[in-house]
């Protein structure tokens, strides 16, 4: 039962909501593209993943010197359920397709996401320079 009432605390904050909703549809991103997307401080994008981690819903892992968050999978069929459900409510609202179209358009121009993760190849020189002297 804690693990369920943590879940559901987790599902109620519009931040970590919204997101949810980026990592559903964009399948993985770093805390950079959240940011530049939702209009947050690194700092707030950080904490609202590191609760819905704990919840159970998000998983990381690390591509050079990005961590790459994603939604997890489903456990069980109740559990698909009601991922399914919240994937059904995101469609319906305004706010968050509004964030979606946001992510589709940075997947456009180039986002850090893109670069180091979709299409690795071909990353930009600025962001070669930056992997290089970190990594």
């Amino acid at each position: 039962m804690t693990e369920l009432v943590e879940l559901f605390k987790a599902l109620s904050d519009e931040s970590r909501l919204r997101i949810l909703n980026l990592l559903v549809n964009a399948g993985e991103l770093c805390v950079c593209d959240m940011q530049k997307i939702l209009k947050f401080s690194q700092p707030k994008v950080s904490r609202h993943l590191l609760y819905l981690k704990h919840a159970g819903l998000v998983k990381d892992r690390r591509e050079g010197m990005w961590v790459i968050y994603s939604f997890i999978k489903a456990k069980d069929s109740s559990h698909q359920r009601l991922l399914k459900e919240l994937k059904d409510i995101f469609n319906l609202n305004p706010k968050l397709q509004e964030d979606v179209a946001m992510l589709k358009s940075a997947f456009k121009q180039g986002s850090c996401t893109t670069y180091c993760v979709i299409y690795p190849k071909n990353v930009p020189l600025v962001l070669k320079s930056q992997k290089n002297k970190k990594g």
